[in-house]
């Protein structure tokens, strides 16, 4: 979206705005002042990528019109000339160039190569971290003062901020006087925290973690500390620093540089899941920038592209810089995860489980190649913390394929005309009364609220798998009045289900075996299908090998259920009280014969249980995967074509491993099937073992069913 004469207008190109001179005029003035918003604290009426399309149409209207640009334009100057500093750099501290495809980078490698005599011998690459530019003046090893950007030649002193970022030592592990030069950014954790703590302020939430970092960085007298993190991307000898160090620096490449900003103590990306590295062609370039966007939707901090370096000290000083930005380096920019658009309305749905979620309906926006029209609200509780309104200009942000959420109000945008969202006083769906009382509000109703949804549910393959129980029969069982909870699905009779129109003998004895199979799955898939709140199937796995029984999960108290691994402090209660809730559908699923203890798995003694010392066994014990945290991802083969995830999951636990959905260092091995993306390089990243499907299935050959 692009402000032009103080409106919100579509942009579908970069030329479509600027038709001549005077619409070249006007979007200068936009773009300037959006600059300055943005590197001021984030408040900007642009999002990101309306602000690249509008400073590209500027470009490529004065490559039209040279004789007509103007002086304030933004090309070719650092954060757009729209900001200045007071404190002079002392070497130009530069923003960088963009390309948007690998065409554009292909022929900016090119043209370096030209420029500098040879190809580049070496590239670094690393992800682009959305934040505020900063430079670290430290002297003898000890952080004496902080710098913004500004506008290259000089920044703005946030000293005082010191103590309060993350990642940026006030002591260095080695007494020299450098600078070092990084990215100060809030994490998803501290945005989170840092609105939660602003707003208990009563000030207006950040739109997203940038503003928020911005904002934060350069607030001298707040009654309250919110934390940001650093990452270093450059490290250079100060004036008074000894000559010998400054030969050092200055001969050693910038992966080296990196090495040595670590060494000292400073945060780097090399502790995270998107570490910068090194390649020899931009075949490898390209490569590690499809690497680094498949993993982008599971970062913990925002990046909106990848750098790439030629990492070399020679090759820099051959290239040399421009006004604006050096020639030896260039940010290849991912699409924008996050627009700007407004708030239409609030729908209030009704889940299986008898919470009632809002729903933001939006104004279309095209985010990441999807249209976006709808997006979570989360709860009540975050609606007024946000304090969003009809009709407000919203941040939304989407990475991947996570579900597009509301980020907060562009609150600067508002005319006044915005509305309060009214909150429903009973259920949207029977009409009951709602329990308010936790963030997360409920049908009073519970799962009989949405009785249809929890069923269906319930009898789904990788819960209870009850063949022939999809959601047409779900809804005529339940209009029947023949089924008022999952109990009732296990007493229903031949006589009952021949009543039912469309149901012969053959589909009835189908059905009647399916559900006595149903009885016999393992406790894991029953405490699945209840559809507690805060497990899902790994969970219910979990839960199910820990205690082995029913009844000793009904026995465990929040203290016990903190000794399944992934239940925490605010989880187990919740857990525990609705397992007590649940009890008398419990105790009528067990009257009628199901199944209620995890097969293999062995009680925790009761001491065992009180300290969370137990293990999670059977298998385990002597299991092909004992002590190993396997994933799974992209499409089995094999032996494995007809097994469900969720299957393939139950299997890795039956040899002693434990299942987990994401890759992180702790994972052990990752089986890769056809089409694994993100996780397959997020191994391959961290240098954990893969294996095909094949290959797995072979190595837990004992216990395929």
């Amino acid at each position: 979206m692009s402000v032009v004469a103080g409106r919100m207008t579509r942009m579908t190109t970069p030329a479509a705005v600027i038709m001549d001179s005077a619409a070249y005029a006007q979007a200068v003035e936009d773009a300037v002042k959006a600059s300055a918003a943005y590197y001021a604290g984030g408040t900007s009426a642009l999002d990101d990528d309306a602000y690249d399309r509008l400073v590209r149409g500027i470009a490529a209207w004065e490559a039209d019109h040279p004789d007509q640009v103007l002086p304030g334009s933004p090309t070719g100057k650092v954060a757009g000339g729209a900001v200045e500093g007071d404190v002079p750099h002392t070497v130009a501290m530069l923003s960088l160039d963009n390309v948007f495809s690998p065409e554009e980078l292909t022929a900016w490698t090119a043209s370096l190569a030209r420029r500098i005599g040879h190809d580049v011998e070496r590239f670094s690459v690393e992800p682009k971290l959305d934040g505020l530019a900063v430079a670290a003046r430290y002297a003898d090893g000890r952080l004496g003062q902080l710098i913004t950007r500004g506008d290259g030649t000089a920044g703005e002193d946030v000293s005082h901020a010191i103590g309060t970022i993350e990642g940026l030592p006030e002591t260095l592990a080695e007494p020299v006087t450098v600078e070092v030069r990084g990215e100060v950014l809030m994490t998803t954790a501290q945005f989170e925290h840092g609105n939660e703590v602003r707003t208990a302020h009563g000030g207006q939430p950040f739109a997203n973690p940038r503003g928020a970092a911005a904002g934060t960085l350069r607030a001298k007298e707040r009654a309250y500390t919110v934390p940001m993190t650093f990452f270093g991307y450059g490290l250079l000898p100060l004036p008074d620093t000894d000559t010998a160090l400054v030969a050092r620096l200055g001969d050693l490449a910038h992966s080296d540089l990196m090495v040595q900003a670590a060494a000292y103590g400073v945060n780097t990306t090399a502790g995270t899941a998107v570490p910068g590295t090194t390649a020899d062609s931009v075949e490898q370039v390209l490569a590690r920038v499809q690497e680094i966007a498949a993993l982008r939707a599971e970062l913990p901090f925002g990046i909106d592209g990848i750098v790439v370096k030629a990492d070399l000290a020679a090759d820099q000083r051959a290239a040399g810089s421009g006004s604006r930005a050096p020639r030896w380096a260039i940010a290849y920019k991912l699409p924008a995860v996050e627009k700007i658009t407004r708030l239409l309305g609030v729908e209030w749905n009704v889940g299986r489980t008898g919470i009632i979620a809002p729903r933001a309906v939006l104004e279309p926006v095209e985010i990441d190649g999807a249209t976006i029209t709808y997006a979570t609200l989360h709860n009540p509780a975050d609606i007024t913390r946000r304090d969003l309104r009809l009709g407000d200009h919203v941040m939304v942000h989407r990475a991947g394929d996570v579900i597009p959420r509301v980020e907060a109000p562009v609150a600067h945008l508002r005319t006044g005309d915005e509305q309060p969202i009214a909150f429903p006083e009973a259920c949207p769906r029977c009409g009951s009364a709602i329990d308010t009382r936790e963030q997360r509000w409920r049908c009073e109703n519970g799962r009989n609220c949405h009785l249809v949804a929890a069923l269906s549910y319930a009898a789904g393959r990788d819960q209870l798998d009850v063949e022939g129980l999809g959601h047409t029969r779900v809804v005529q069982l339940v209009d029947a009045g023949l089924v008022t909870d999952l109990a009732d699905v296990f007493t229903l009779t031949r006589e009952q289900l021949m009543g039912l129109e469309r149901m012969g003998a053959t589909s009835t004895d189908n059905l009647l075996a399916a559900i006595a199979a149903a009885k016999g799955r393992p406790l894991s898939r029953v405490l699945c299908a209840l559809g507690v709140r805060g497990t899902g199937r790994s969970m219910s796995r979990r839960i199910a090998r820990h205690f082995a029984t029913m009844d000793h999960i009904r026995a465990a108290d929040a203290q016990a259920m903190q000794a399944v691994e992934g239940i925490g402090t605010e989880k187990a209660p919740s857990i525990v009280a609705e397992l007590a809730e649940l009890a008398p559908l419990i105790d009528k699923l067990a009257a009628a014969g199901v199944n209620m203890t995890e097969p293999g798995a062995t009680p925790p003694a009761s001491s065992d249980r009180a300290t969370g010392d137990h293990e999670e066994n059977s298998e385990d014990a002597g299991g092909p995967l004992a002590g190993m945290t396997v994933v799974v991802t992209g499409a089995m083969t094999g032996p494995l074509e007809e097994l469900s995830r969720n299957q393939v999951n139950e299997l890795v636990e039956r040899a002693g491993g434990r299942s987990s959905s994401s890759v992180s260092k702790k994972t052990t091995l990752v089986v890769a099937g056809d089409g694994a993306g993100s996780k397959r390089a997020k191994a391959e990243d961290l240098g954990i073992r893969l294996a095909t499907p094949d290959e797995f299935a072979a190595l837990v050959a004992d216990y395929l069913d």
